[in-house]
C-alpha cells in the first residue's frame, strides 16, 4: 500500500507539497489537543508509527512514543520537546495558509490516517480540520475524540454496524446521497450546509451509502472504530480519482 498514493503526492517537499512519510501500515497523526489515555490505547492498537503535527510532538513524547516525523510551521513546538527529538525528524513548512493538520495530511501517505487531538478545544480549529478532510479527498483519514469519529465519505461506503447506532452525515458543500440501512433514507436528497443536512440518523441494518461528490462527512460513535477502519482500508488508494 505504501506505493499506492495518488498523483497528488508528486509535489515539492521544499514547499511542503510532497510526501514526507510513506507507510504500508496505518499512521497515527497526533495534534496538540487533549487525548484521553483510552483513546491512545484504542488507536495505537491499529496504527504503527506516529507522526506529530507541531505541538503534537509533546503529546507523543509524553506517551513514550517517538514520532517518525514532526510536521508543521513549528510556531508551538516547545523547546524542551524540540531538544528531545533526534536530528532529521522535524520538517518545518512555513506557509500560513493551512493548518498544521492539513500540512500533515498532504505530507503523509498511508492506508489509513488516524487523527488524535484535532477536535478541539477551539471550534475554529476543529472546523478548519473538517474542511481539510474535504480539501484532500485522496487521503483516507478519520479524526477521533473520546466520543465520536468523523471521516469523508467515499463514493460508496459499506459499514456493518449494530442496529440503533447513531449515524450522521454533514454536507460541507452541495452533494447528493443515497443510502440503505438507515432509519431515514437519504435517497434522492440534495444536501448542503445551508440547506438540508443529515444528522442524528439511526442504523437499521448493514449500511450502504453513496455520495455524488467528496463533500460529505460521516460522523459515528467511537465504538464504530474497528468497522470504519476496515471499510476505509478496503477502498482504492485514491477513491475519488483526484
Amino acid at each position: 500500500m505504501a506505493g499506492m498514493c495518488s498523483v497528488q503526492d508528486m509535489g515539492d517537499n521544499s514547499r511542503g507539497t510532497g510526501v514526507i512519510v510513506r507507510s504500508g501500515d496505518p499512521i497515527v497523526l497526533v495534534g496538540g489537543g487533549g487525548i484521553a489515555p483510552a483513546l491512545w490505547d484504542a488507536v495505537t492498537a491499529h496504527g504503527g508509527e506516529v507522526v506529530a503535527a507541531d505541538r503534537g510532538a509533546g503529546a507523543a513524547l509524553a506517551r513514550g512514543l517517538m514520532p517518525r516525523a514532526v510536521i508543521g510551521d513549528m510556531d508551538s513546538l516547545r523547546a524542551s520537546d524540540r531538544a528531545a527529538l533526534p536530528p532529521g525528524i522535524i520538517h518545518p513548512i512555513a506557509e500560513q495558509e493551512t493548518t498544521d493538520f492539513e500540512k500533515c495530511l498532504r505530507s503523509v501517505c498511508a492506508p489509513v490516517i488516524l487523527g488524535l487531538g484535532f477536535g478541539g478545544p477551539r471550534m475554529d480549529h476543529a472546523l478548519a480540520n473538517f474542511s481539510a478532510l474535504v480539501r484532500h479527498p485522496y487521503r483516507r483519514c478519520l479524526l477521533l475524540d473520546g466520543k465520536d469519529l468523523v471521516f469523508l465519505a467515499p463514493p460508496v461506503l459499506r459499514l456493518d454496524l449494530v442496529p440503533g447506532t447513531r449515524f450522521s452525515v454533514f454536507p460541507m458543500g452541495p452533494v447528493e446521497a443515497e443510502s440503505e440501512g438507515l432509519q431515514w433514507p437519504l435517497d434522492g436528497l440534495s444536501l448542503a450546509p445551508d440547506g438540508r443536512i443529515g444528522t442524528s440518523n439511526r442504523v437499521t441494518g448493514p449500511v450502504w451509502l453513496r455520495a455524488s461528490a467528496p463533500k460529505l462527512l460521516v460522523i459515528v460513535p467511537f465504538k464504530a472504530l474497528d468497522a470504519v477502519i476496515a471499510a476505509l482500508r478496503a477502498l482504492p488508494a485514491d477513491p475519488w480519482g483526484s
